[in-house]
């Protein structure tokens, strides 16, 4: 097996180590992570056992084909130029930074073979959204490892470069809207009498339930709607404010602003 580097040890690094450990990609003692937060490096040990651990990128580069690019965007751009002069052409990147184009993460880090990736938090509990870009640069089976790699931790589609800013905006950002859904719902019944923890494990239990039910019909979410709204009932009650409040719009929205947003992180 070859070894996988990580460059920053943060909360996407840790599920994506562990994926690929569960997925038989490598061997615990063949992960190699830079981190420079002590934290973060016990987290890492505690969490995985016996993998590497260094303060730089460089020593990552040295020990490992495979590498994955797991900072912030605007640490990366700060990063980049210092790495590009240790990597080499056997070197494939993998960048999760969000926004950075590939065409820019290829001409930062001085070579072609790059594939970018936008995960998603739920990749910590196996449950991850991923879409993933490259171009001609990168092989079929470099594209297919990190496919493999990412499905450990969740689902993955095949996306065009230009389409991971919506991407960032539905899924790579889309658990905040959720988790602010589940706490409005907990307050909710909570407003009602519920008891706090009750109301919580209903409001996320419905919102698991409701995706696994688009997940596994294959219906659109209107025609499952429809489903649980009777004439004059309880549902199309609470639809009706929902619509008068702009419920619908305000997530079109917040989606447009975090696309946006994603675009000028890599301008």
């Amino acid at each position: 097996m070859d070894r996988i580097g990580f460059i920053g040890g943060g909360q996407m690094a840790k599920p994506l180590a562990g994926g690929a450990v569960r997925a038989g990609l490598v061997k615990p003692e063949q992960l190699m992570i830079a981190e420079p937060n002590a934290q973060q490096k016990e987290l890492f040990s505690a969490t995985l056992g016996k993998v590497q651990l260094c303060d730089h990128g460089h020593e990552v580069l040295a020990a490992c084909d495979r590498v994955v690019l797991a900072v912030k965007p605007q640490v990366l751009k700060v990063i980049g130029a210092e790495l590009s002069s240790k990597i080499e052409p056997r070197h494939l990147l993998v960048s999760i930074a969000a926004g950075i184009s590939l065409a820019q993460l290829q001409q930062l880090c001085g070579t072609q073979r790059i594939v970018r990736v936008m995960p998603n938090t739920p990749s910590q509990v196996g449950a991850g959204a991923a879409c993933i870009a490259s171009d001609d640069s990168v092989s079929e089976a470099d594209v297919a490892w990190v496919e493999q790699l990412m499905n450990s931790v969740g689902t993955t589609a095949r996306v065009p470069d230009n389409l991971l800013h919506a991407v960032t905006g539905v899924s790579g950002s889309g658990p905040a809207y959720i988790y602010l859904v589940i706490e409005a719902l907990s307050d909710g019944g909570v407003a009602q009498g519920l008891p706090r923890d009750l109301a919580t494990k209903l409001a996320a239990q419905t919102v698991l339930g409701a995706a696994k039910m688009v997940l596994d019909t294959g219906l659109h979410p209107g025609q499952l709607k429809d489903q649980v709204t009777s004439p004059g009932g309880t549902t199309i009650a609470a639809l009706r404010h929902l619509e008068q409040a702009g419920l619908r719009s305000a997530l079109i929205e917040a989606v447009s602003k975090a696309t946006e947003r994603s675009q000028e992180l890599g301008s």
